[in-house]
């Protein structure tokens, strides 16, 4: 995908301090320049990667002995569980950005959304919340909830909405370019969620704004990760939301 061709030339070497995949997320924590980075990404699988087949990280036990750039690399791999490993080595990686505003996703589209129609694509927790406070909400999930719409749906809606927020899970299971390449011209583009890169080479590809989280406690954030805390247990406790326009 071009967007990680772009994402990984802009960033520093650093070492690989450690590598946790939890049940719901996973952190890698790089150390540049003798300071401690912790990169968050949502724990993904695949059926075709399996410990009755194909094993799901192919260098287990050994990852934090490879460089973090070539960590990196692994978000191009078909395993899911590895592209996760190594979309949250690039959020370790990327320096802090300025702009940034401390604010949730669901606030943000909230605002925006009063007068428009909003395509969400997964299912978040705020979504029932969200419903009452924009003009159409549609929500787009592989797994569809309540009154959710199918995936397969997607051609159809999403030329519709003035707002595209795209989960940055599709990031890790590489559907994101067929998403982002059916927006109506004009619409506005968010990439949401904890796997966000933040990173203003994002702005360049297309996208507008930019909702993540920046963990400021790696030490007490790893426990949870490792302990298959949901992201509501996580973000309370060492993780600031911050969302971030393009100034284009």
């Amino acid at each position: 995908m071009e967007i990680f061709n772009k994402l990984i030339s802009s960033l520093p070497e650093g070492r690989i301090v450690s590598v946790d995949i939890g049940l719901f997320w996973t952190a890698v924590v790089v150390e540049t320049n003798g300071v401690r980075h912790c990169g968050l990404s949502a724990s993904l699988s695949n059926c075709e990667f399996e410990h009755a087949r194909l094993p799901a990280v192919e260098e287990a036990g050994r990852l934090e002995h490879r460089s973090a750039l070539e960590l990196a690399k692994l978000v191009y791999s078909k395993s899911y569980t590895e592209a996760g490993v190594g979309l949250a080595v690039i959020n370790a990686l990327l320096s802090p950005i300025e702009n940034s505003e401390d604010l949730a996703a669901e606030d943000y589209i909230a605002r925006q959304g009063v007068d428009s129609k909003v395509a969400l694509i997964g299912h978040f927790p705020f979504v029932s919340k969200l419903k009452n406070q924009v003009k159409k909400l549609w929500v787009l999930e592989l797994n569809p909830k309540e009154d959710d719409l199918p995936a397969s749906a997607a051609p159809e809606i999403i030329p519709q909405a003035d707002i595209l927020a795209i989960t940055a899970s599709t990031l890790i299971n590489h559907t994101f370019d067929g998403i982002f390449n059916m927006r109506k011209p004009g619409a506005k583009v968010l990439l949401l969620g904890p796997s966000t890169p933040l990173s203003p080479v994002l702005f360049q590809y297309g996208i507008d704004v930019l909702s993540g989280s920046i963990v400021e406690d790696i030490d007490t954030v790893l426990p949870l990760v490792r302990q298959a805390a949901t992201y509501r247990q996580i973000r309370s406790h060492g993780v600031r939301l911050v969302t971030i326009e393009s100034s284009q």
